[in-house]
């Protein structure tokens, strides 16, 4: 017959054993900001009036003044880079109260956008563009350069996994173990 001891020492091996191949699955978050370094700007020429050629003419005219001042803030090196779509024009024929058609309107509009390097120079340019009525601003995306935001890109992943290594040594230090090893580490959702 076995001694006892033989038997509670072999049981606390197991256990050790067993302590060592514990999963900890944590979480491992970190957020950062960072100042935009380019932004554009989006925004559509509209005119509408009774006669066509008018209509055209004014987006005409406003498309031919704003590529003027776009190139001259390129040359200057507000602008990385601008373009515009092409003039699109369309009819609509209204309808009176009583059901009586009205004469036909024309719609004329051209989408324009600019990718500033320079923000100031942006807040400036939309604050001049905003008062003509022929130009809505329809939004302005702010955005990192790709260098940046691939370098912010890997701080940020680096500190998650900081996060979630002291989170996970934590918890081995309140079960008792001393090192952790990461196992697995995946982005948000794909772990099973």
């Amino acid at each position: 017959m076995p001694h006892p001891a033989h038997s509670r020492c072999s049981a606390t091996r197991r256990r050790v054993a067993l302590m060592r191949d514990v999963i900890i699955t944590v979480r491992g978050e970190h957020e950062t900001r960072v100042a935009p370094e380019e932004a554009v700007a989006r925004l559509t020429i509209r005119t509408e009036g009774g006669e066509r050629t008018d209509v055209m003419g004014r987006a005409t005219d406003a498309a031919s003044m704003l590529r003027a001042a776009l190139t001259a803030r390129q040359d200057a090196g507000e602008i990385r880079e601008w373009s515009t779509g092409r003039l699109a024009v369309r009819s609509e024929r209204p309808w009176n109260s009583e059901g009586k058609p009205l004469p036909l309107v024309h719609h004329a509009s051209l989408d324009v956008s600019a990718t500033f390097a320079d923000l100031d120079a942006l807040s400036g340019w939309l604050g001049e563009i905003a008062e003509l009525d022929t130009i809505q601003i329809d939004g302005v995306q702010w955005m990192l350069t790709d260098a940046t935001r691939k370098a912010v890109e890997a701080d940020v992943a680096a500190q998650a996994v900081r996060v979630a290594m002291t989170r996970a040594t934590a918890y081995a230090a309140a079960l008792g173990l001393a090192e952790v090893t990461a196992v697995e580490v995946a982005d948000v959702g794909l772990l099973v």
